[in-house]
């Protein structure tokens, strides 16, 4: 059965077996998971990689019915859901920690980030194929140009790796960016110092006007009206660390 990629689900299958073979083994095993999801598996390029694996139970998250009946059939041992990993609830797996890894359709790569947060108490360990502009996003720290809001709010609960770069030749049909494998991994963070919600106002507010001080760009931030207090004033957002931006959420709390 041939599966054909699909451009408006943003598939690029992966055609080079050793490169699948390198994501699988990425999984540390990180948090004691016995489950691991993989999202949207299309072709199975890390499905036979991961189906085998020892003490472990694949649940497999894939949109395109063309691609759900082909892993049917070419792996009638997986659990295969024909359901968007977006709306999962991971107690629909199991009650214990769970793993996610996937080759990531591009266009829902960040949302796939931000639902891995949203149960961050559920899911100690992710391994996933990203643009790289946007695992560069997410894995860099204070200083870069590229750090921004994902980045802040990944890194409070997580600890991010670039693994290694992947080439456009390696997928079928060729995505016209480059493309990069990173893992993030469950830090030892439980609860924030600051109020949560009011930490990601923040975040957004301050990278939302990202070439202005934050004198300038969090003058209408609540509590901190009258200014932000030193040595905050004067830096931009990108010049903040995680902890940085815990400390000036504190200080607009009063």
């Amino acid at each position: 059965m041939h599966v054909r990629a699909k451009k408006h689900l943003g598939q690029h299958f992966l055609k080079e077996d050793a490169i699948a073979q390198r994501i699988a083994e990425s999984l540390t095993g990180h948090g004691g998971y016995h489950h691991v999801i993989e999202v949207g598996p299309g072709t199975g390029a890390l499905t036979r990689h991961l189906v085998h694996r020892p003490g472990t139970k694949l649940v497999c998250y894939e949109v395109d019915t063309e691609s759900v009946r082909y892993l049917e059939e070419e792996y009638p041992e997986v659990e295969v859901r024909e359901s968007d990993f977006l709306r999962m609830d991971p107690d629909s797996v199991t009650s214990g920690p769970i793993a996610v890894i996937g080759n990531f359709p591009y266009n829902i790569s960040t949302q796939i980030v931000f639902k891995i947060l949203e149960h961050r108490d559920r899911f100690p360990e992710m391994v996933g194929m990203f643009q790289k502009e946007v695992a560069d996003r997410i894995c860099t720290g204070p200083g870069s140009r590229t750090y921004g809001i994902t980045s802040v709010l990944a890194q409070v609960w997580y600890d991010m790796e670039m693994l290694f770069t992947v080439e456009s030749e390696a997928f079928i049909p060729p995505p016209e960016v480059r493309s990069a494998v990173m893992r993030m991994k469950r830090n030892a963070v439980m609860t924030m110092p600051c109020d949560e919600a009011r930490f990601t106002r923040l975040v957004k507010a301050a990278f939302n006007q990202r070439r202005k001080t934050l004198n300038n760009a969090l003058k209408g931030f609540p509590g901190l009206e009258h200014g932000v207090p030193a040595p905050y004033g004067g830096e931009r957002a990108e010049q903040l660390s995680v902890q940085d931006f815990i400390q000036l959420t504190l200080a607009s709390q009063g």
